[in-house]
């Protein structure tokens, strides 16, 4: 099992609409990764240098991999609609 965090860094303009983050990228996200989802959440950043994270517990690397290679234009398509940053990708094994 993996866990993928996606981190939104907070600038001088930046923008995050958690709004929309968590009613409807977050879900395509989850439904892109199908049954491999185990669980995903969103959550405001109150200290620090970023502005939000998302994240989501996925079956393996290769399940991730094969969702992003058929749906990955129209999530990384969708990140215009609720900030104007670009997220940094974190992925690690569950321990």
């Amino acid at each position: 099992m993996i866990s993928v965090m996606i981190m939104y860094p907070k600038t001088d303009d930046s923008t995050f609409d958690m709004d929309y983050y968590k009613a409807t990228h977050m879900p395509m996200f989850a439904e892109s990764l199908g049954d491999a989802c185990q669980g995903w959440g969103a959550a405001t950043i109150k200290t620090g240098k970023w502005e939000a994270v998302g994240w989501a517990m996925v079956d393996s690397q290769e399940a991730l991999d094969a969702a992003m290679a058929e749906h990955g234009a129209k999530i990384m398509g969708d990140i215009p609609n609720y900030t104007n940053v670009a997220p940094e990708l974190v992925v690690g094994d569950v321990a």
